[in-house]
């Protein structure tokens, strides 16, 4: 069964990308990345320099706060251009506004400690403590905790498990961090190494991979999540007016949730989330 009313039907087709009018562009070609190197001649020696040089500005931040133009598809389905107020703080806290043309917000999102929190007020419902990763991939299909979209929104690499760096000419680095691969390509114009591609595998999940590009004061202003596995998600995101460390109080990851707000529980977000399988025709 959907959700009671069509609009909070709606809100959860995308929790990153509901609230303004606009229409989706043509989506860009995928990067082109080169493959694995076979055998050790392919070990790279530069591995700890281009990790450093890639993150050195990402490693740094504290906090973040932007706004995102999100377009794309979720389930196989386009969805409306939005925007998107972001706020991240290390190690995990995350708050996301989806702010509509006028009235109020789409949906709220936080995190906080590692539990989640997703107020959708124009339908009274709300779902509390939830595993952050869980509720992001009933509604997107991006499965992402607090810390890792944190790395994922600013373009940082994770070398926290035992990595090995291989070397593809003198382009590009590919750092394998257990069953996953992080790309660095040296930029053309200024010789310094960025990362540019990220692919995550997970336990009993497609492989999907994240995308970096339009680089400003070594940051990506341009992002892409995308999963080839069928019905998943190609999510688009244009970040803007982003400020870095700059401080943000404990209230900014916490939300109230209104009296009279009704919840909504995990499986249900998943029974009418955009990943949800489609309803058979009534056969009558």
């Amino acid at each position: 069964m959907k959700l009671a009313s069509a609009r909070a039907a709606a809100l959860v087709v995308a929790l990153f990308a509901l609230g303004t009018l606009g229409t989706v562009s043509c989506a860009a070609p995928l990067l082109k990345l080169p493959t694995l190197p076979e055998g050790p001649g392919g070990r790279a020696v530069d591995g700890a320099e281009v990790v450093a040089e890639a993150t050195a500005v990402c490693r740094g931040i504290r906090t973040m706060t932007a706004e995102m133009s999100v377009s794309g598809s979720i389930g196989g389905q386009r969805i409306p251009r939005g925007r998107l107020i972001a706020g991240l703080a290390e190690p995990d806290a995350v708050h996301l506004d989806a702010v509509a043309p006028f009235g109020e917000s789409i949906f709220m999102f936080v995190v906080k400690d590692g539990r989640a929190t997703l107020l959708l007020p124009r339908d009274d419902r709300a779902l509390e403590n939830g595993a952050p990763a869980a509720v992001l991939e009933a509604v997107t299909g991006v499965p992402l905790d607090g810390a890792s979209l944190r790395l994922a929104l600013t373009g940082c690499a994770d070398a926290s498990e035992r990595a090995e760096m291989l070397s593809v000419g003198d382009r590009w680095r590919i750092l394998t961090v257990g069953a996953r691969a992080q790309y660095f390509e040296r930029d053309g114009r200024t010789g310094a190494w960025r990362l540019v591609a990220a692919l995550h595998a997970m336990t009993d999940r497609p492989t999907w991979r994240a995308e970096y590009r339009g680089f400003l004061n070594g940051l990506p202003r341009s992002i892409r999540f995308v999963s080839p596995a069928p019905r998943r998600f190609d999510l688009r995101l244009a970040l803007s007016d982003v400020e870095i460390n700059t401080p943000l109080p404990n209230e900014a990851f916490e939300l109230r949730i209104p009296a009279g707000t009704s919840p909504i529980s995990l499986e249900e977000l998943r029974r009418s989330g955009p990943l949800a399988a489609p309803e058979k025709p009534d056969a009558r």
